[in-house]
């Protein structure tokens, strides 16, 4: 399903569209193209590693209680399988992670 939103100015919201399919099939090649090359990835130097380690996030930043008085009033859920390279960037964290222990001897 080709989606993307479009902000409508009469009523302040967001309306989900279907893509044309003329945009939809170069956007689902570059996509594929940015994967392809997050998976080509080699950790090679522990510096890199490390640096991967430190801005990939081990879960959802964005996942949220929203509390009062000790209650839940609601809850965030996590956005991070919206982002469409979020499998590759944790595949990729978790080969820094390997890298750093098994050839670097570090404890993570």
């Amino acid at each position: 399903m080709n989606v993307m939103f479009q902000y409508s100015k009469t009523s302040s919201r967001f309306r989900i569209a279907r893509l044309p399919l003329a945009i939809a099939k170069p956007v689902k090649r570059g996509l594929a193209v940015a994967r392809h090359r997050f998976d080509a990835i080699e950790i090679r130097d522990r510096k890199l590693a490390r640096f991967l380690c430190k801005v990939i996030p081990v879960q959802c930043p964005f996942e949220r209680d929203i509390k009062f008085l000790g209650r839940t009033l609601a809850h965030i859920p996590p956005l991070c399988k919206l982002n469409p390279f979020y499998d590759q960037l944790a595949y990729l964290r978790f080969r820094a992670l390997c890298y750093l222990v098994e050839q670097c001897g570090e404890s993570v």
